[in-house]
């Protein structure tokens, strides 16, 4: 790996670091950049799972305060999203190379719909859960993280906007509290991926570790920026972003 391609995983490090933290989607822009490095998506895929989860855990300690008490309904929480993580990493492995190849513009695009939407589906959620009597408990959540996980041990990117979404009705709509969670949650979610990869030798380290860099930097940034405010401008750049690489891809490995 040259120093040009060392400098681009650091620089996508930070900026997805900033994202994952403050809204979700940094694999809009880390996972492209791994691409960029000479990573096949598989491998690409793994590495940027890995690469994100330090600065998730960064993000949630930074601002540990607002976390909820780790009572059993949101150990239960923690306990489906590394479940559902192993499974998605295990299909991850599974799937041949060429047809993931295909796949990726479809999970990109999947990806910028749930940036685009994030709002939406947050409130879609907060009235179903308020017609069963669930706002502010986690009891409503490890169904529908479970799934929500293996799409992350998977794929990962949107992830975060699902979670923040579902995490939400747990914590009220408290958004500071509601991200912290997130980022705690989807940190063990990439944790358990990663053991999978880390175990099947599917990870390139030196890329891995380039861009892991860049993350811890961007996650306590995002941090601190996530305490003051939700960053909307930064939702709409990885939903523009996002649209332009879903049209790239889909070039790239259909046509």
């Amino acid at each position: 790996m040259d120093l040009l391609h060392g400098v681009l995983l650091v620089a996508a490090g930070i900026a997805g670091g900033i994202i994952a933290a403050i809204v979700g989607g940094a694999a809009v822009i880390t996972f492209p950049a791994l691409l960029a490095a000479g990573l096949p998506p598989v491998m690409a895929t793994a590495a940027n799972t890995t690469a994100l989860m330090p600065g998730l855990f960064l993000a949630a300690i930074y601002d540990r305060s607002q976390l909820p008490p780790f009572d059993r309904s949101f150990v239960a929480v923690a306990l489906a999203s590394i479940v559902g993580a192993l499974i998605g990493a295990v299909l991850l492995l599974l799937t041949p190379e060429r047809v993931f190849s295909a796949l990726v513009p479809l999970l990109l695009g999947f990806a910028t719909v749930l940036f685009a939407y994030a709002g939406r589906i947050s409130t879609w959620l907060a009235a179903r859960a308020a017609t069963r009597g669930n706002v502010r408990r986690f009891t409503h959540s490890p169904a529908v993280v479970l799934p929500i996980s293996i799409y992350g041990g998977y794929f990962g990117a949107g992830v975060g906007v699902l979670m923040l979404g579902v995490l939400s009705v747990g914590t009220g709509g408290n958004y500071r509290s509601a991200n912290v969670t997130k980022n705690l949650v989807t940190g063990l979610n990439s944790a358990a991926a990663t053991v999978i990869f880390a175990a099947q030798e599917a990870l390139s380290w030196p890329a891995t570790l380039l861009m892991m860099a860049g993350t811890l930097v961007g996650g306590l940034i995002g941090a601190r920026v996530a305490q003051v405010m939700p960053n909307h401008a930064a939702r709409k750049l990885v939903v523009f972003v996002g649209a332009l690489l879903t049209v790239g891809f889909a070039w790239r490995y259909w046509f």
